[in-house]
């Protein structure tokens, strides 16, 4: 907290100088006034300059937490991706293109939930009036309502199926045999349709082999442990529980692989182990869109990182948190401005196919020197290097002047 805090004073010790710190306030104000029409200027504009794809949307939520107790309208605490339940947050929403850019972003109470937010995010999307749109979800959104609402006006879905949930669909899916076909490095699909008719289903089942056997070595070593603890239990000879047999069954790892016999003992359930091994490296993806082939679909799918990777630059590089502001509007404008920060930076990155930290590397070292002599003053810019020419150009903008800013002394009159 003490280094958060040195940090917040530097930056308004910094800025005081240039602008009061009350001014800036007031455009972030500004900013959220026109926080719709400048999502929506800010992505036609980039779009065109770039001819960006956008049949394809990758939407995903995050949050953010506070340091503080206390709950308000926004700040509320609920389902925590980054592992701090005990603190309040806001949940943030990235709508993101097949290449990375950022399009739209929302913001919401911390206590709203994944399945409720799907309608707000399409109701606003088609008031862009964009053409085919294909919204990439993932299986935290794939309820059977939020699929539907997605298919209104034309729209169609590429969906992550949870494939633990039971459903007889699912079940069926997973159970179809067939062979996988390879389409990409550590990569293979399977197209399955469940049903007829209306009720008819397009899955893809897909696979990744490197996947898989990370998935047997953890659990045969789980598994390993699980033996060297009911060694230790023994045979409780039907008495009652102990603690450590209490434990292990309530174990998050080691449970869902163990079962009660009659006598109230704890073993394997093989079973269980044989019902997991099959989903070794699999993942289940459901598709609205018959148009699409299934290596599209997978590959489309496994694209949705881009918006794991949106939602990590937001939170390390652009230093999201910590938030110091406690009013709602200046929290909103806070994360749009995190937004804007995140679309210049992919922007930039996918036109010098560089990463944002090394590009930023590059530029630090061009060096501004004022030097002073008995006439006057000069500000100047060090050459440039190669490197840095180049990125100018690649980014067509125009490289700094050499001068800043000459000044001469005034004579002082005899």
């Amino acid at each position: 907290m003490r280094i958060g805090f040195e940090r917040k004073k530097a930056c308004l010790n910094w800025t005081i100088h240039l602008v009061p710190v009350q001014q800036l306030y007031h455009s972030m104000d500004f900013l959220l006034e026109a926080d719709s029409a400048i999502q929506h200027d800010v992505f036609f504009s980039v779009a065109n300059l770039f001819n960006l794809e956008v049949d394809l949307l990758y939407f995903d939520t995050t949050s953010t937490y506070f340091e503080t107790e206390g709950e308000d309208d926004l700040r509320k605490n609920g389902h925590s991706k980054d592992h701090r339940p005990d603190l309040p947050q806001a949940v943030i929403g990235l709508a993101v293109t097949r290449d990375g850019i950022p399009v739209r972003c929302w913001v919401w109470p911390g206590n709203t939930g994944d399945m409720s937010v799907i309608e707000e995010v399409k109701k606003d999307l088609n008031g862009w009036k964009l053409n085919r749109v294909i919204s990439v979800i993932d299986r935290g959104f794939s309820s059977d309502d939020n699929l539907r609402y997605l298919q209104r006006a034309g729209g169609h879905y590429i969906a992550g199926e949870r494939m633990r949930s039971g459903m007889e669909n699912v079940e069926q899916a997973l159970s179809r045999p067939g062979r996988f076909k390879p389409v990409a490095d550590n990569l293979e699909i399977k197209e399955v349709v469940v049903g007829d008719g209306e009720a008819r289903i397009r899955y893809i089942l897909a696979r990744n082999p490197k996947e898989a056997e990370r998935d047997k070595s953890k659990r045969e070593l789980i598994l390993s442990k699980i033996r060297e603890e009911l060694v230790k239990l023994g045979d409780l000879g039907g008495e009652p529980h102990c603690k450590a047999c209490c434990e292990l069954i309530a174990h998050k790892s080691y449970g869902r692989y163990l079962k009660m016999d009659t006598q109230g003992q704890p073993h394997i359930d093989k079973a269980k182990v044989k019902s997991e091994e099959r989903l070794d490296g699999k993942y289940l993806i459901r598709t609205s869109d018959d148009t699409l082939s299934s290596v599209d679909v997978a590959l489309g799918y496994k694209q949705l990182y881009q918006v794991e990777n949106a939602f990590r630059t937001l939170k390390t590089t652009l230093e999201l948190r910590p938030v110091y502001h406690r009013i709602e509007d200046r929290i909103r404008s806070h994360i749009l401005l995190c937004w804007l920060a995140l679309l210049l930076v992919r922007v930039i990155e996918n036109q010098t196919g560089e990463s944002w930290t090394k590009l930023r590397r590059t530029l630090s070292r061009i060096q501004v020197a004022e030097l002073k002599t008995s006439s006057g003053s000069i500000t100047k810019t060090s050459n440039l290097n190669p490197e840095q020419k180049q990125l100018f150009k690649t980014l067509e903008i125009p490289e700094p002047p050499k001068v800043l800013d000459l000044s001469q002394n005034r004579k002082k009159n005899p």
